[in-house]
């Protein structure tokens, strides 16, 4: 009898794993699509500060984790872009598994020890990476700091990418504050701004960056466990801006 009690819970265990790994394998990405003069361009939301962007049959990915997903699943990237070297944005590991020969890799000069192959891109810079048009903008903290009294994303390491995609100039803000360069970029269609503390923005500091460079469309991302209907509610009486929630957990 007691071997059979010890077989059934053995059983019992190995159904609860292999559900759990195949709820893992099936998971279903929420996906976007942005009409644009030269065609759809598609975004995937990985998760926390992952994205993946489809658009004239390239792939592009924006801090692959493998936390986030299973990396050997997803389509081959043409462009990889890093925003700093931290490691829910930086993973050598998800990196590999999407990289081919001719992939470009984008990325911070902190990134470069541990990404062979990777272009460095300084705050401020433009280039054209596979036919798109990426320029590299500040991203850093202000305000919110470590004990020791560092930033925790210091001014000069990281970056924040704006993309251009068709007419359609799309902004990944990376960890960063509300900070002055932000508030001057130009038409910007769609923004991706992190909102979670003590890392990067409260609500209020993203609507404040909102209503400085006035985006049409903002995801708020990375923002683990706020409260993102705080920054519906701070925004819904600005009607030239939409703001799209999407489960980014």
């Amino acid at each position: 009898m007691r071997a059979l009690f010890i077989f059934i819970i053995i059983l019992l265990l190995t159904i609860s794993v292999a559900s759990s790994s195949q709820q893992k394998e099936e998971k279903v990405f929420k996906e976007d699509i942005i009409k644009t003069s030269a065609g759809d361009l598609k975004i995937t939301f990985i998760g926390h500060g992952t994205l993946m962007f489809a658009f004239g049959g390239k792939i592009l990915h924006v801090d692959p984790v493998s936390q986030e997903a299973d990396y050997s699943k997803l389509p081959k990237a043409d462009i990889i872009l890093v925003t700093h070297e931290h490691g829910d944005h930086l993973d050598p590991s998800a990196i590999k598994a999407i990289r081919t020969d001719k992939t470009e890799i984008i990325l911070t000069e902190k990134c470069l020890p541990k990404v062979s192959g990777g272009k460095v891109m300084k705050n401020g810079e433009t280039k054209t990476v596979a036919g798109l048009k990426i320029e590299a903008v500040p991203a850093y903290n202000i305000v919110h700091k470590r004990p020791n009294g560092a930033p925790f994303h210091p001014k000069g390491d990281g970056n924040g990418y704006v993309i251009t995609f068709g007419d359609k100039r799309v902004y990944v803000a990376g960890d960063t504050e509300n900070i002055p360069e932000m508030k001057q970029l130009k038409n910007i269609d769609i923004a991706f701004l992190p909102m979670n503390l003590p890392y990067t923005m409260t609500p209020e500091m993203v609507a404040d960056a909102v209503k400085a460079f006035k985006p049409k469309i903002v995801y708020p991302y990375h923002f683990g466990d706020t409260d993102t209907s705080k920054l519906v509610k701070l925004l819904e009486n600005e009607k030239w801006v939409e703001v799209r929630i999407r489960d980014m957990k």
